[in-house]
């Protein structure tokens, strides 16, 4: 499905800002001022790309404006996702570094919920009516075991296939192509390797340097298209155990394993750089070195005017099509979602301030403009719904069509080392160290250690 043509941003309306008054901190912390609100996110490492620094610039500004006296400190952490992981729970350790807000990956959200080291907001929530404008998967994605909500989701994503249209029609292959099988994927990917020398047929992130892309959109997507939809494969939920010796597992393995073993890739040097998604985003799709990209909707807010990587008719070159299912079974199409949350630290000086300041970032107005800076999909159903955030970019309803029937990663505490596990047997097949048995067996072992012993055989 190619995407539509160029639509230019919408004029959004005025932002509704908070009503002027005094926002009283509750406690303060070591040395903390109780009229300033830390912010901590995590800045881009790619120094072109800022889209989180300017739109959190513009919510400071309007947060100081409409509450006088109050002040926000942004801290940005400049890492690699990995990096920015392990700082944030270090920060988050004591309440002289803990900040007031943090920006929480919603699948290591529930690993600090574990460990203490956030705040549930449901207090807070109660009594604020934007709440009930957003979505339940939405809200289920920073829920605990406990039943309480520990993060207030800044948009969600979703997952499909980029294709390049020029070298599609070098290789002979349909601009508007729609795989149905895994087969299907390969076939393209090895015409375009035959008839279009001198690009990268196919690229899906492995490995332990790509981290969780390599763990979601590249082995996810696959192994979540191996069963018939109905039940989740990597984790049992009627039983609460996560599943070891699965058939799909293996077959996820076996694609990737014959990609990477077929050179249809990126070379292994290449895939194994942690920079990979940068490469991908900034070089080999602009310059027409890529033909089939499994990637995430987020893509294009590295191609807006003003953004790292500028490129005007990226939507001219770039078609757009679902995952299939393994073999074309129903539903047909996977995608995986996943996001991002803003968090209290319980270890917070002012928790009083930073939900204000959450208040102020997430007015349909605002949600709705980092919607579209980001390339983000709206969590908000009035923004959903709002025309001038469906006519906003091309790709956008493409991707907000998929949420209904998305995938959420299973993201209790023991996941992080789960998706560490799958990453070291991607690795493995990639480089060609193991096979896809001995890499499968190998993350069979590492998941009985790293969930208890909580395992199932499938």
């Amino acid at each position: 499905m190619p995407v539509r043509p160029t639509a230019s941003l919408p004029t959004l309306l005025a932002v509704t800002l908070l009503a002027a008054g005094t926002l009283t901190a509750c406690g303060t912390g070591s040395g903390s001022d109780p009229d300033t609100v830390k912010v901590s996110f995590k800045q881009s490492t790619d120094n072109s790309v800022r889209v989180m620094d300017t739109f959190l610039a513009g919510i400071k500004k309007q947060f100081e404006k409409a509450n006088p006296g109050k002040k926000v400190e942004l801290i940005p952490i400049k890492a690699p996702d990995s990096e920015y992981y392990t700082k944030v729970q270090q920060m988050l350790r004591s309440p002289k570094t803990a900040p007031d807000l943090v920006y929480e990956d919603t699948f290591l959200i529930n690993s600090d919920i574990t460990s203490g080291y956030l705040k549930p907001l449901d207090t807070y929530l109660a009594k604020w009516k934007d709440w009930d404008q957003f979505i339940d998967t939405a809200k289920t994605a920073a829920k605990a075991e406990d039943g309480k909500t520990y993060g207030i989701p800044d948009g969600t994503d979703a997952r499909g296939l980029w294709f390049d249209k020029d070298i599609f029609k070098k290789a002979g292959l349909p601009a508007d192509w729609q795989p149905k099988t895994w087969e299907d994927v390969l076939a393209a990917a090895r015409t375009v390797k035959r008839k279009v020398p001198g690009v990268t047929p196919l690229n899906i992130y492995t490995g332990k340097p790509a981290g969780e892309a390599a763990a979601m959109q590249g082995f996810q997507m696959l192994l979540y298209g191996t069963g018939d939809g109905t039940s989740d494969p990597l984790y049992d939920r009627a039983s609460k155990k996560w599943v070891a010796g699965s058939k799909g597992f293996r077959d996820a393995l076996a694609f990737v394993e014959t990609v990477y073993k077929e050179k249809l890739a990126p070379d292994v040097s290449v895939a194994l750089d942690p920079n990979i998604q940068t490469v991908v985003r900034g070089e080999l799709l602009p310059k027409g070195k890529l033909a089939i990209d499994l990637d995430g909707s987020w893509l294009p807010q590295d191609w807006q005017k003003g953004a790292g990587h500028e490129w005007p008719d990226w939507s001219e070159k770039l078609g757009l099509a679902y995952m299939p299912t393994q073999n074309g079974q129903s539903p047909g199409k996977v995608s995986m979602s996943g996001g991002w949350t803003w968090a209290i630290p319980d270890k917070a000086a002012n928790p009083d301030l930073a939900f204000a300041f959450i208040k102020t970032m997430q007015t349909k107005a605002n949600a709705q403009r980092w919607y579209i800076a980001n390339s983000g999909i709206a969590v908000r159903e009035d923004v959903a719904e709002d025309p001038d955030y469906i006519s906003a970019q091309p790709g956008i309803k493409f991707f907000t069509d998929l949420v209904p029937s998305t995938h959420y990663r299973p993201a209790f505490p023991a996941y992080p080392k789960v998706s560490t596990a799958i990453q070291e047997a991607m690795e493995g097949v990639t480089t060609g160290d193991v096979s896809v048995e001995e890499a499968a067996r190998g993350y069979d072992d590492t998941l009985k250690s790293v969930t208890d012993g909580q395992v199932i055989e499938k």
